[in-house]
Order: structure tokens, then sequence, then C-alpha cells
């Protein structure tokens, strides 16, 4: 199982102007990935594009910071015509997902924007930009994580 994860409005809320709050639901997410030690962690987050997978992989604890695998590309780095669309988010798991050959494998996202993926995507959960992922969003998503209901869309290997 691999996990794609957004930052701003998942693990803090995505208008964070307090320094404070910056990264104060990460708890929430390692409590359940530790869980699920089968779920590797890939950041589609846009701090990829300034922070090294090295730097990214040190903001978690030490039990979870190596199941920190990597980051997607940018959509712009992709070369295929079918990302260059709305669902920029969508289309950088996909590439990566085909990069990988691991098209096979279930996915889960966790951003807070659905407008960045296909309509109706089983393979996204979805958390409020308010407030990020909650102690409340806990069950909801280990419980994604433990079903077979979230399957992942047909990507093609062109």
């Amino acid at each position: 199982m691999i996990l794609f994860l957004d930052f701003d409005g998942v693990l803090h809320p995505e208008a964070n102007y307090d320094s404070s709050l910056l990264l104060c639901n990460l708890h929430v997410l390692e409590g359940v990935l530790r869980r699920h030690p089968d779920v590797d962690v890939v950041i589609s987050s846009t701090w990829r594009e300034t922070w090294t997978l090295a730097e990214l992989q040190a903001l978690f604890s030490p039990d979870i910071s190596p199941r920190i695998t990597d980051v997607t590309p940018r959509w712009q780095d992709i070369q295929d015509e079918s990302a260059y669309g709305t669902y920029v988010r969508h289309a950088e798991i996909e590439a990566w997902l085909r990069s990988h050959n691991r098209t096979w494998e279930k996915w889960l996202a966790v951003d807070d924007q659905k407008h960045l993926f296909k309509p109706f995507c089983k393979n996204l959960f979805v958390t409020n930009s308010a407030t990020g992922l909650t102690e409340a969003d806990c069950e909801a998503l280990a419980q994604r994580l433990n079903t077979a209901n979230h399957f992942h869309i047909g990507v093609s290997n062109a």
C-alpha cells in the first residue's frame, strides 16, 4: 500500500499564519501509520519542490521517517500530455506509479484539495483544509487503509 501525502491542509491548517501550528497534525498521521506498518509514504505536497527527501524525512519521528520513501514528480516535468489538465496532483501520482512500475499497487492520497484529482477518485481521502487531519479523522483513515474499497485507478503504462 502506498500513501501519497500532502502537507498544507493535512498536517496543519491550509491558512497557516501561526508558525506554532506548522505540522501540528503530524502526530495524528503518525499514529495511524504506526497501526499500518505495511504502508509506504510518498510525498505529493508542494513542499517537495523546496525540500529534499532527506529534509522531509527528518520532519517525521525516527520510526516513521524510513517509510517516507520518495516524492512525486512535478506535473511540469511529466512528459505525458494527459498530465496537463486540472487534475494535476492525480497526474503526478499516476506518473510516479508508472515510473516505479507500481501501477498494480493499492494507493491512497491524503489531500485537502479534491479538485486536483479526477472526479469521484476512490483513492482520495479528503481532509478539511481549515483543520487538516484531525483525531476524528483517524478511524476513517485507518479504515480506508484496512479495506480493499479503494482500488487503484487504471493507470496506463503508456
